[in-house]
């Protein structure tokens, strides 16, 4: 028997500056097969550049989307990356912290309305399944603002902590080791970076798909 798994989010999640099925996703949907011992159906809803807002948007209006996450007993979230990019692009020179601080809390709030419509969508499912976000890195490590960023959304999303919900924390995996995990544009991972963030979600284990 098949087990769904759909991916959404944003060129993380399509696998952007890797080889095709070497982003994480697909490296991650292997993992999945060898410890469940099921094959592992995949839907990839990635999006290059989707925000938090763009992502929340989608998952209330588009009924394929909803449909696939009604079936899936594996989902992904990467998201918040682009929101972290946007606010850095368009910093003033003054008040960085505080433009920082008004992404953040945006980024937080579409985060919530995501898990929100997770749970809406889930709702009466007989299925088990499971909910895996990917934390950030910081592809910015000589900007002061967009590491406490980094953490602080690092921490809000591991707050939903609950029984079929973790978040994957890769931001030490990838401090200091930026130039080896990056590709050559220095904010996507290369193929050895997708792989340490489907490490990192294979760690957090199936339970209770297996």
């Amino acid at each position: 028997m098949a087990i769904p798994y759909t991916a959404v989010g944003d060129s993380l999640t399509v696998g952007f500056g890797a080889m095709p099925g070497n982003g994480f996703a697909p490296v991650y949907r292997g993992m999945a097969e060898r410890r469940i011992g099921d094959f592992v159906s995949y839907d990839n809803w990635g999006v290059n550049g989707q925000t938090s807002s763009a992502l929340y948007e989608n998952i209330k209006r588009n009924s394929q989307l909803r449909n696939s996450l009604k079936a899936a007993q594996i989902i992904t979230i990467s998201i918040g990356g682009n929101d972290l990019i946007r606010a850095a692009k368009s910093a003033p020179s003054k008040n960085i912290g505080q433009h920082f601080n008004k992404a953040l809390s945006l980024c937080q709030s579409n985060f919530s309305g995501i898990m929100q419509q997770l749970n809406q969508i889930k709702s009466g499912s007989r299925s088990p399944y499971i909910v895996r976000a990917v934390g950030l890195y910081n592809p910015y490590p000589q900007v002061d603002a967009a590491t406490q960023w980094v953490q602080q959304y690092n921490r809000y999303i591991s707050g939903y902590w609950g029984g079929n919900y973790a978040a994957a924390p890769i931001f030490s995996s990838f401090y200091g080791r930026e130039k080896e995990l990056l590709s050559i544009d220095h904010l996507h991972p290369n193929g050895k970076g997708y792989k340490v963030i489907a490490e990192h979600l294979n760690q957090l284990g199936y339970y209770p798909l297996a």
